[in-house]
């Protein structure tokens, strides 16, 4: 399978762009990752050492976990090349997927892409990660903006499951498509945005995080019990109920009089938006319903209650939280 896939090259060599290196090296391709810093000669030798470093650190990391052998680690750091911008130019011709990782400068991006563009093979995609600037404000940066697109890695990017990947008015269609095979084929999860400041999860994380905050300011709680209610209550859940579909799940219209009060009690920050109302209006409070963000009208809901509640069960029990049952009859 892996004899199939493109010649891959990231641009940039710090923790992003070996994270990147690392999910491909894992998943059997080689990769190459291209640092694009001037440097003396001693001074990049020093450079790669520790980048190699780093990468067979992180392997070393995953056998002490059991996910990897230690002659595996060793077979998957064998498919690493470290080159610098001077050397790189022959690779990137060979290239048909380059992950831009440079800092988020948008002059050296600027400069990278360039670069870049004028290396890589007309078919070649070019993929930047920034978590900053939008694909419409990058994509002019490229020779050609229909093969360009936006890939948002999570840290840590070899573990974390999920790209998001954003692409622009211009993009080709194909582009896109291609790139969604190819991450899935390395194990990941990619979805897809259009453009707008924050992507998916750094958006709703961010408002996650501030609240949070806010109510350690606030003397709500502590940050010790804030995080474990987020742990054990918030995040366990949400990993097996998307939001929305959760929202479904309670029902649209629990969300809006709840936000309601919220928003009275607290800020008008916790306003529901007005898909709510408007779910609400048409009878589309969700399972209950019929509808709501998701169509259920033709599935067979206790097969998904139960299927979603085994996989809460599980999760229960792998994180170590699986209810205990008494088994001793008592009477009042």
């Amino acid at each position: 399978m892996n004899a199939a896939l493109p010649p891959v090259s990231v641009v940039g060599a710090g923790r992003m762009g070996e994270g990147i290196a690392l999910a491909f090296i894992h998943a059997g391709l080689p990769v190459t990752l291209i640092d694009i810093k001037d440097r003396a000669e001693e001074e990049r030798h020093g450079y790669f050492e520790r980048v190699r470093n780093n990468i067979r650190s992180e392997l070393q990391m995953l056998v002490r976990l059991g996910m990897l052998q230690p002659e595996q680690a060793d077979i998957a750091l064998s498919r690493l090349t470290l080159q610098s911008r001077s050397q790189a130019a022959g690779t990137l011709r060979q290239c048909e997927l380059v992950f831009e990782a440079v800092p988020e400068v948008i002059e050296v991006k600027q400069q990278t892409f360039a670069w870049v563009s004028e290396h890589v093979p007309a078919s070649a995609i070019i993929a930047s990660t920034t978590s900053t600037f939008l694909v419409t404000e990058l994509s002019e940066m490229v020779s050609t903006p229909a093969r360009f697109v936006n890939a948002h890695w999570l840290n840590p990017a070899h573990l974390m499951p999920l790209v998001e990947v954003s692409r622009s008015a211009v993009t080709c269609p194909q582009v896109v498509e291609r790139l969604l095979q190819l991450l899935k084929r390395i194990g990941k999860v990619p979805v897809v945005c259009n453009p707008v400041a924050g992507y998916i999860v750094p958006r709703i994380q961010a408002l996650a995080m501030n609240e949070a905050a806010r109510m350690v300011e606030e003397g709500v709680a502590s940050a010790e019990d804030i995080d474990t209610a987020v742990r054990v209550g918030f995040g366990l859940r949400f990993s097996v109920l998307g939001l929305l579909e959760f929202i479904d799940w309670g029902g649209g219209d629990i969300l809006y009089y709840a936000s309601r009060y919220l928003s009275g009690a607290l800020a008008p920050r916790f306003e529901s938006p007005q898909v709510i109302a408007d779910n609400m209006q048409n009878g589309r409070n969700g399972l209950r319903d019929g509808q709501g963000f998701y169509d259920y009208r033709e599935l067979d809901v206790d097969a998904y209650k139960q299927q979603r509640i085994g996989a809460f069960v599980s999760k229960l029990a792998s994180s170590g939280l699986t209810p205990a049952f008494d088994g001793a009859l008592r009477q009042g």
